[in-house]
């Protein structure tokens, strides 16, 4: 590993400096993969180029400094370089016991996974261990393609030069076309007023909101949930989340009127980052949609875990409710990019029997709107319960064998063996990996349910995720969320959360050799044998920059192979 040796408070401090790629994972304790002869950071217009240096102090006991080191990039594009310091998170639920061997680690400990910030370029020293600085570089300026010849220069806190490290960086002039799947992630507005203190759509949660929807834009999402009544999910049976309803409901003497101003501004700051896709809030409580959200009529909760799914009172409020809501949304959004959700995963034969009973309630109401819900049992499918799937990734090849006309997949917490994930304790090369499968497979869409969920299990009470990344013990670390709440309402984001970018940018590179030379070209250049599947993850990071080479090059040479 090229190292530097400095004389430095009167010892020969020996630094240690490895340039590493954005799928590596930069352990304190053992040494980094460094970046291969054959890795190119390359990227196109709007997407970030990513890599890494790591770094350690000098395993020396008389080597006592903390000050931080001072880390600069010089170069014609060092202007178009962002810097963040990879910081470790505590991890308390790694792996089950028995798990698959693509994971990087599977014991509690401190991994890096944060991405914090740092502008001024210094760069944090932790004795006898390693540490990394993450560098993105990113332009929308077709003037500014090419190949740019940047050098990291380290300086110790009295100037003194440490190390230069020349990194090439290719952003690729083209700008590829918008992502023609849907990439959906729910964003929890009670976690962020919870977290931040302050009080529901106020201006200041108003704020915040606009800024985590646009971290989430950045990371690949095309749809987010929409709060039109508090999404009751991940909640415990009798107990209640904090209300985040964007619907004002008012009873009078003739029924129901509504107001949907807070609804209408969500849709605009929907527009302004860049989503494009909308899914309102589950009509029935989760895992069997036996009961009604709780929704808030006037200043009270009138329905909720006491009231029935197929109770007449949420008949007569739907009745009302849903065609004034789709006539907001017909005003306000293309319908094609609108769905509803009836409840989140459902199973078993009581579960579809419930599920039947309480879509019966609303099925005549959402006629010519598309419905989809999650679900891992191929019975509800074939049964006709479900129209549109969002299949377990686990579970999915009954599904494509039937090819339906539209479905989605998904991934959480029990999709810990054998598929693709992004557990913090799972190589990066895991998380990186759904793009290409999502492309060979030809589903409409991916959804996963942690954006932003930073609470215990059922959200019994909120944790503090620079503290617990596991939900109080319930969820694989990294399960929960994929952004950190920075200072002042500033979302900071994961490797999880830059990596799955990448993953939808491979997508969208496809899409672009697809329109150019066709699907079997562009499957082609990632999948030959024609062996990809859910279940088959590739966990090699090379494979993944050899493969955006080929793309690369399909679209600027013409090249197909």
């Amino acid at each position: 590993m090229p190292f530097c040796r400095k004389e430095w408070s009167g010892v020969t401090a020996q630094w240690e400096f490895v340039l590493c790629d954005a799928l590596a994972k930069v352990h304190p304790v053992r040494d980094p993969r460094p970046v291969s002869a054959e890795t190119r950071f390359q990227a196109f217009l709007g997407e970030r180029a990513s890599f890494q240096l790591a770094y350690r102090p000098p395993l020396e006991p008389t080597f006592r400094d903390p000050r931080p080191l001072q880390v600069r990039v010089e170069g014609t594009a060092a202007d178009l370089v962002a810097m963040s310091s990879v910081d470790l998170v505590p991890c308390a639920f790694v792996a089950l016991p028995g798990h698959d061997d693509g994971y990087e680690f599977d014991e509690p400990g401190l991994y890096p996974d944060v991405l914090r910030p740092v502008p001024n370029g210094e760069a944090p020293v932790r004795f006898g261990s390693w540490s990394a600085v993450w560098f993105d570089v990113v332009t929308t300026d077709p003037a500014r393609a090419g190949v740019h010849q940047l050098t990291v220069v380290v300086s110790a806190p009295d100037g003194s030069e440490l190390h230069r490290a020349p990194v090439a960086v290719e952003i690729t002039g083209i700008e590829l076309p918008p992502l023609d799947i849907v990439s959906g992630h729910w964003m929890h507005l009670d976690s962020l007023a919870d977290h931040y203190g302050v009080e529901v759509f106020s201006e200041e949660h108003w704020a915040i909101v606009e800024r985590f929807m646009a971290s989430a834009v950045e990371m690949g999402a095309t749809s987010l949930l929409a709060p039109v009544w508090t999404p009751p999910l991940d909640t415990a049976v009798g107990t209640y989340r904090t209300v985040v309803q964007l619907i004002d409901i008012t009873a009078t003497s003739d029924g129901y009127e509504f107001g949907f101003d807070r609804l209408r501004r969500w849709l605009d700051v929907c527009r302004r980052t860049g989503i494009t896709g909308v899914e309102v809030a589950h009509l029935f409580t989760q895992w069997g949609a036996k009961t009604t959200p709780g929704i808030v009529v006037g200043e009270e909760r009138v329905f909720g875990w006491d009231v029935p799914a197929t109770d007449v009172r949420y008949r007569e409020l739907m009745e009302a409710l849903l065609p004034a809501l789709q006539a907001v949304l017909d005003d306000e959004w293309d319908r094609e990019y609108v769905v509803f959700h009836i409840s989140d995963e459902p199973s078993g034969e009581d579960g579809l029997a419930s599920y039947l009973a309480a879509k019966a309630v609303v099925a005549d109401l959402l006629k010519g709107w598309t419905v989809v819900d999650a679900l891992s049992e191929h019975s509800f499918y074939t049964s006709g319960a479900v129209e549109v799937p969002v299949v377990a990734t686990d579970h999915v090849e009954p599904f494509l064998a039937e090819r339906p006309e539209r479905m989605w997949v998904y991934y959480c917490v029990s999709q810990d063996r054998d598929v693709a994930n992004r557990f913090i304790g799972m190589p990066s090369a895991r998380n990186r990996a759904i793009g290409h499968q999502l492309f060979a497979s030809g589903v409409d869409g991916f959804l996963h349910w942690g954006f932003n969920f930073w609470y215990t299990w059922h959200s019994i009470r909120r944790v503090d995720p620079f503290a617990d990344t596991s939900a109080g013990g319930a969820f694989p670390s990294g399960d929960p969320f994929a952004v950190y709440p920075g200072p002042d309402g500033t979302p900071w984001p994961s490797l999880r959360h830059r990596v799955f970018a990448q993953a939808m940018w491979d997508h969208r590179a496809l899409q672009a050799v697809r329109a150019a030379h066709g699907n079997a070209a562009a499957l082609d250049l990632i999948d030959p044998d024609r062996t990809l599947r859910f279940d088959r993850p590739v966990l090699d990071p090379d494979h993944y920059y050899a493969a955006r080479r080929r793309i690369t090059d399909a679209l600027t040479t013409g090249s197909r192979v």
